[in-house]
């Protein structure tokens, strides 16, 4: 059933909206995101043991240029992101996974070494789909509840999407065409899922005089977010490059830490490990829709980072001593790093602009710090590459989830100084006149 404004979500009736509406909405997020997982992600199912080109490791170049096309279009999505809004979004999305997917073809037909400029391709465009899925659900009370069912699709989506690669390869599919058959399995989901989350209406008025009222964001209101919360950026961004950085290299490399722990042949060890991480965050992150009051959730926010990145620490020593097995820690480290990153994904920024009443898109502060994080992420990758490390995949893993854990709570804890005392100064930007409420439609 549809209708004319919002399609099947406004046949709802007002109770209904309330309970439903949010799952539904989240869910449908979440079914975007997960199948533009498989039009980035299923590269790194395959090990390409045996090839590189001048002198180093395929794979990495491989990880090396999809990342340094990804952390491009996060730059650009700086510029786009906070622009598209309404009609124009589902078109986008629509469009940027298309072009992904049309290099990846190309990735299949190329001879290997020109691959790797078709890897950068197939990044450029996918970097800004986060942002402008992320915009059809902030700014709205149960923004938390419908973030955490999108975000956990970080988890449960890299899983799948690399189980349905493995299980391609081990079906005799080589490594190069993998990719695209993979992304062509999710194609249909795909465009359900966007036409659902498309006929989602905006923010209501309730949603609004909450969170503070959600739209385009100009040059000069770009300027004006950037220096008024400069300080605070300074710290939180830093801190969101460090968990991309070792979240990215789990994801890129845990094919690899999988068959050093013993596990190379099993094609669904990802979604063993993945699902209990998927859905404990999912629970810790949608319990903050229960927090009313904004600067106390931002803090909570703060919080549940620490206990995420202790969680890491206090995991690793273990298994370094001995005492977890390899499954457990790779649980409980995938634990502690995504609780922290999925709330600065897109949940701590939603509730920072709700308490400083900033009209805008939490959309742009994400970009900023996703350009940041994966330019971290391939400058780790160099290091490891050319600065002479020998380490093996477990042990270069443990040592970095280790030395940035503690940088990042000290980073945490001075954030978190700063935001508190910016609000009891009452220093907030003094709110603007609601913005009409957006209509999506795809």
């Amino acid at each position: 059933m549809t209708t004319r404004n919002g399609g099947w979500f406004a046949s709802l009736s007002s109770r209904q909206a309330r309970v439903l509406m949010p799952v539904l909405a989240g869910l449908a997020a979440f079914c975007v995101y997960s199948c533009m997982y498989a039009f980035r992600k299923p590269f790194s199912a395959a090990s390409y043991d045996g090839m590189s080109w001048l002198g180093l490791d395929y794979k990495i170049w491989l990880v090396i240029a999809q990342v340094l096309g990804y952390a491009l279009s996060k730059m650009l999505g700086l510029r786009f992101v906070p622009e598209w809004q309404g009609e124009k979004r589902g078109v986008a999305i629509l469009g940027l996974i298309g072009l992904a997917w049309l290099a990846l073809l190309g990735f299949a037909l190329v001879p290997p070494t020109l691959g790797i400029a078709f890897l950068f391709l197939n990044g450029m465009p996918l970097g800004m789909v986060w942002g402008l899925v992320f915009g059809y659900i902030e700014g709205r009370r149960a923004t938390e509840l419908m973030g955490a069912i999108l975000s956990s699709s970080f988890i449960f989506a890299s899983g799948v999407v690399k189980g349905v690669g493995k299980a391609l390869l081990l079906a005799g599919v080589s490594a190069h065409w993998m990719p695209f058959l993979t992304g062509l399995v999710f194609v249909p989901p795909l465009l359900l899922s966007l036409r659902l989350l498309s006929r989602l209406p905006g923010p209501d008025a309730d949603d609004i005089a909450a969170r503070a009222p959600r739209g385009n964001m100009d040059a000069e209101a770009r300027r004006n977010f950037v220096r008024r919360f400069l300080p605070g950026l300074l710290l939180i961004v830093p801190l969101y490059v460090l968990l991309t950085v070792l979240r990215d290299f789990r994801e890129n490399f845990d094919t690899e830490i999988f068959r050093e722990l013993g596990f190379g042949r099993d094609a669904w060890v990802f979604g063993q490990v993945d699902t209990p991480i998927g859905i404990g965050v999912l629970l810790c992150t949608a319990a903050l829709s229960l927090v009313r009051d904004n600067m106390r959730a931002l803090m909570l926010n703060h919080a549940m980072v620490a206990v995420g990145l202790f969680c890491v620490v206090l995991a690793t020593l273990a298994f370094e001593r001995g005492h977890l097995p390899p499954l457990t820690w790779m649980v409980l480290v995938g634990f502690g790093l995504y609780l922290p990153y999925i709330l600065l994904n897109g949940v701590y920024f939603e509730r920072m602009m709700a308490t400083f009443r900033v009209v805008g898109t939490a959309s742009f502060v994400m970009c900023i710090a996703d350009a940041a994080g994966y330019l971290g992420s391939v400058g780790v990758l160099l290091v490891k590459a050319f600065a002479g490390l020998h380490l093996d995949w477990i042990r270069f893993f443990e040592q970095a989830v280790l030395l940035a854990c503690l940088l990042g709570l000290a980073l945490n804890g001075l954030a978190a100084r700063w935001f508190w005392r910016q609000a009891r100064k009452g220093e907030s930007i003094a709110p603007i006149p609601s913005l009409p409420m957006e209509r999506h439609s795809l």
